[in-house]
């Protein structure tokens, strides 16, 4: 009998690693246990087209409903995991059952941080991630109530907007401007006056302290002990990693330490996605990302490093964001820069932002220039280049990079 990887998450990642180990050739027994009802399917639309209405369930499933059966990939929903037995190599799910391993991938992704706040038990207090709860959601958006959304990050920021666009009446609250922890001030400034522009009530510098109301939330009151009256409240200040029922063997910081072939510190145990915290030579760190691109990819890669695969995971990072009609494409990881310099037509909103630090473009994001994707991830890690010759949008981003890389 062939070897039985088990897959622990049932979202993107794990739905890549499965195809991938497939497509390897890989021909023993694969089990997924994923804790929700749906198949894996694509988180970015629920804080946006499905959150509005444009789409159905149906349309944002990452795989065919036969791919799995057709496959052999047993895929098992609402079985949660609670507990690894390296001693067994087996993990102990919340029905009683084992399921053994011969190899282990830790898909589990990262669960919504808590406020942890008087009234946050109400109902009408939301802390969206399941495809469940944003369909839920969405049945209350469309009656146009008044919503409050706690945390000025992208979620919040995309939640905002969607419920603007379908006639809420909107307050998006947080401790500082929408994504100014990942974009800096002008970009952030620019998000500030498009919500605005667009009847948000943006309210920054205030944290939310309590959420009141007798079984559902009425109001909530901030830190400077002023009250907002609303009919829901969404919360998204953030995730952690779903790294609860690993035990002490596993080693973790910001997540499940990896090496760039996506191994744990424990032969055969491998991890992708929002949960893994992962060596990145490009990069000579650890990082844990928290987006689309890099769970479907990473997952992947760690299904073919499963299968024996060396080649080694170290992409440039890169997410979007859509809000409005401002879409936004980032490419890099600056967690600080010493400027920001930006690249832009009069009388055109659409520009590109370079964050660089000391000589090196660090990361770049672009507003409504998709077009220069391919170029712009070019520059990424790139030292000398001028910040006169990034401003100036009349000379050609192409001729700041050597002819011989587009060979």
């Amino acid at each position: 009998m062939g070897e039985t990887y088990v897959i622990v998450g049932g979202g993107g990642a794990a739905a890549s690693a499965a195809e991938s180990l497939r497509g390897d050739g890989f021909g023993g027994r694969i089990v997924v246990l994923g804790d929700e009802t749906e198949a894996p399917y694509e988180r970015p639309p629920l804080s946006k087209t499905l959150l509005r209405g444009e789409l159905e369930p149906a349309s944002v499933v990452l795989r065919a409903p036969d791919f799995y059966e057709k496959n052999q990939i047993e895929l098992l929903l609402k079985t949660p995991v609670l507990e690894l037995d390296l001693s067994k190599r087996s993990v102990r799910c919340a029905d009683g059952q084992d399921a053994r391993f011969d190899k282990l991938l830790i898909a589990t992704g990262a669960s919504p941080r808590r406020l942890g706040i008087p009234g946050e038990q109400l109902c009408g207090v939301h802390y969206l991630r399941t495809l469940d709860a944003h369909l839920a959601r969405r049945a209350k958006l469309l009656s146009h109530p008044r919503i409050l959304v706690v945390g000025t990050g992208f979620i919040g920021c995309e939640v905002a907007a969607s419920a603007r666009q379908v006639g809420c009446e909107v307050t998006l609250a947080g401790p500082s401007l929408p994504m100014e922890h990942a974009l800096g001030k002008e970009i952030a400034a620019l998000y500030a006056d498009r919500h605005i522009a667009n009847g948000v009530s943006l309210r920054v510098g205030l944290t939310v302290t309590e959420f009141r109301g007798s079984r559902a939330v009425e109001a909530v009151r901030d830190s400077d002990g002023s009250e907002l009256a609303c009919d829901i409240a969404v919360v998204g200040v953030g995730v952690a990693p779903a790294i609860g029922w690993l035990g002490s063997h596993v080693v973790v910081s910001d997540g499940v330490d990896t090496d760039e072939l996506c191994r744990t510190n424990v032969a055969g145990i491998f991890a992708a996605g929002d949960v893994a915290c992962s060596w990145r030579p490009r990069l000579k760190r650890r990082v844990r990302l928290e987006h689309f691109d890099n769970s479907e990819s990473q997952g992947a890669a760690a299904g073919r490093a499963m299968h024996g695969n060396t080649h080694r995971y170290d992409p440039i990072p890169f997410f979007w964001s859509d809000q409005y009609d401002v879409s936004l494409q980032y490419y890099g990881l600056a967690r600080d820069w010493d400027r920001v310099v930006l690249r832009r037509r009069v009388g055109d909103e659409s520009l590109i932002a370079f964050y660089l630090k000391d000589a090196c473009v660090e990361a770049a994001c672009t507003l409504n220039r998709s077009q220069d994707a391919n170029v712009v991830k070019r520059l990424i890690g790139r030292s000398g280049v001028s910040d006169a010759d990034l401003a100036d949008d009349a000379k050609s981003l192409k001729s700041l990079i050597p002819a011989s890389e587009y060979v």
